[in-house]
């Protein structure tokens, strides 16, 4: 037996209790049998004396007891195996004896005893368990042909039932140790299966889309937690995909009759938009793999490489085109003071105006990469609202009462101050450059207070609103439908509600421009000193 195996195999104690088992029953029977008619037992050529019966019902006694042990004491493997086999070698070989030899057909039994004994036995014990039949089988003979006067010949067939004992020895230790090594090589193959199976488990558990398996039946067999979370609920147990999600299985459905793609966009009753993925599996019983995706996310992950790729164009803009910018605005300037003729004056306005929509790009870019460094804090609305339009209206040059605001005195936003206000003039100059610039086009108003401590901010203008086909568009960056734009105002917007918490979206079933801004709202947490100061 190799190394390894000896360490870390264990004494197979549930087929040495069948072997003590079979031994109590043989102890059994033979007791019994004297009981029986004499001409029932005569082929044994036994004589049922006290003495035999007495040696009969100690054998019992001993089997009964190793048995017991074998259940309840489980130690010592070893040392239990070989007293049983000494045992029975002493007493088969005693019974051989007194049934006449060899010739009687008892030392059989002997072959079984010793077969069972090298299949759970270990190491070189099996040789000694021959060596110890061998000797009750061959010197029970020899004295008997001594003592008894048996034929001589016989220890000719004593010593080949020796050498039978040897090699059912041999033989049944070599399957033994084949049948250890494969137990062990499977019991090796069913840790590593369920290690596998574990972290296959975690793995589908830890996974961000959802994991659906459908059998050919259509019944749901297993899902993973985000599944549960994109669909809304958990399905029962054996439940129907149609039951529980309609329009997956009418996807599913339309999947296996190759009349859709394996990829295919369905909208839940309890979610919004999600993509579901079918792959067909090997398996016997034909499930189906469904992986659910949740579209917002890849959209937001998509838009996260765009953020990436602008983070690392920012650094670039910054000294690679704005020092350019303003050697051409400064050269632009030395021009004009020339005053050569209308047609430069033209060409130099050009310039300029382009140099400064340049100016007005970098500059975005660079505030936008500033938008982690904030100090959120409570600001009263409504006051801080009041000065900002008057300094916008007067920097963009706007009539009065074109921009009006409705807010109450109480509420509060809780947002950076330089942020709010780059949100606030990014939505304002996308109003005024869309509106009728009659008075009132443009309206900022807060809604009436939430339930959940939050607080909406509408800016609304009488514009002709968002293009249908334009809406999933309009706050990515560069995106824009007028030549003086920038495409950049409503992204950092967007991108500067997220960095404070808050949700900038576009209204979708208005009809004119109408964005919503809801931020976290507590007029509990407004200080005195804060309104004072705006105020002021």
């Amino acid at each position: 037996m190799t190394d390894w195996l000896s360490a870390t195999w264990e004494a197979s104690w549930r087929p040495f209790q069948y072997f003590n088992l079979y031994r109590l029953i043989l102890a059994g029977v033979v007791l019994l049998a004297g009981l029986l008619p004499e001409g029932w037992v005569a082929s044994l050529h036994l004589g049922y004396s006290l003495a035999f019966m007495l040696a009969a019902l100690l054998y019992l006694a001993v089997v009964a007891a190793g048995f017991l042990a074998s259940i309840h004491w489980q130690r010592r493997f070893n040392f239990q195996l070989s007293f049983q086999v000494i045992i029975d070698a002493l007493v088969i070989g005693a019974w051989m004896f007194a049934s006449g030899g060899v010739s009687s057909g008892v030392g059989t039994l002997m072959l079984v005893s010793l077969a069972t004994a090298s299949l759970v036995g270990r190491g070189r014990l099996v040789l000694f368990y021959a060596a110890l039949a061998t000797i009750a089988t061959l010197g029970g003979q020899v004295f008997g042909v001594l003592v008894r006067n048996l034929e001589p010949a016989s220890i000719v067939q004593a010593g080949l039932l020796s050498a039978g004992f040897f090699a059912t020895a041999i033989l049944a230790r070599l399957l033994g140790q084949r049948l250890m090594v494969n137990e062990e090589l499977a019991r090796q193959r069913g840790i590593s299966l369920e290690n596998q199976s574990r972290i296959s488990q975690r793995v589908i558990e830890r996974m961000q889309d959802g994991v659906l398996v459908v059998d050919s039946h259509g019944l749901v067999q297993r899902h993973n937690p985000m599944a549960v979370e994109m669909l809304g609920s958990a399905p029962a147990p054996g439940a129907s995909l149609g039951g529980f999600c309609a329009p997956l299985a009418a996807a599913l459905a339309g999947w296996q009759g190759a009349a859709a793609r394996a990829t295919t966009d369905f909208t839940p009753a309890t979610r919004g938009e999600l993509r579901a993925r079918f792959e067909q599996t090997d398996s016997s019983a034909g499930e189906v793999l469904i992986f659910i995706e949740d579209i917002g996310r890849i959209q937001e992950r998509a838009q996260q490489l765009k953020l990436a790729a602008l983070g690392r164009l920012t650094a670039s803009i910054a000294h690679e085109i704005r020092n350019p910018l303003s050697a051409i605005g400064h050269a632009g300037e030395l021009l004009r003071e020339e005053r050569r003729g209308a047609m430069q004056d033209r060409l130099l306005k050009i310039l300029s105006d382009n140099v400064a929509r340049l100016n007005r790009i970098v500059a975005d870019i660079l505030e936008l990469g500033r938008r982690d460094r904030m100090q959120a804090e409570f600001i009263p609305f409504r006051a801080f609202c009041e000065q900002f339009i008057d300094s916008f209206a007067s920097f963009q040059g706007v009539a009065p009462g074109v921009i009006v605001l409705e807010a109450s005195a109480e509420c509060a936003i809780h947002f950076d101050r330089t942020h709010l206000h780059q949100v606030l003039w990014n939505l304002l100059d996308n109003a005024l450059r869309h509106c009728r610039s009659l008075p009132g086009s443009v309206c900022v108003r807060t809604a009436a207070g939430r339930a959940d401590g939050l607080l909406e901010v509408h800016v609304t203008d009488d514009g002709g609103g968002v293009p249908e086909g334009e809406r999933a568009q309009i706050f990515e960056p560069f995106f824009t439908t007028h030549h003086l734009g920038t495409g950049l105002g409503l992204f950092i917007a967007r991108e500067l509600c997220e960095a404070n918490g808050a949700s900038l979206d576009l209204d979708p079933e208005a009809r004119c421009g109408h964005f919503i801004l809801v931020g976290r709202s507590d007029t509990c947490q407004l200080p005195e000193a804060t309104g004072a100061r705006a105020a002021s």
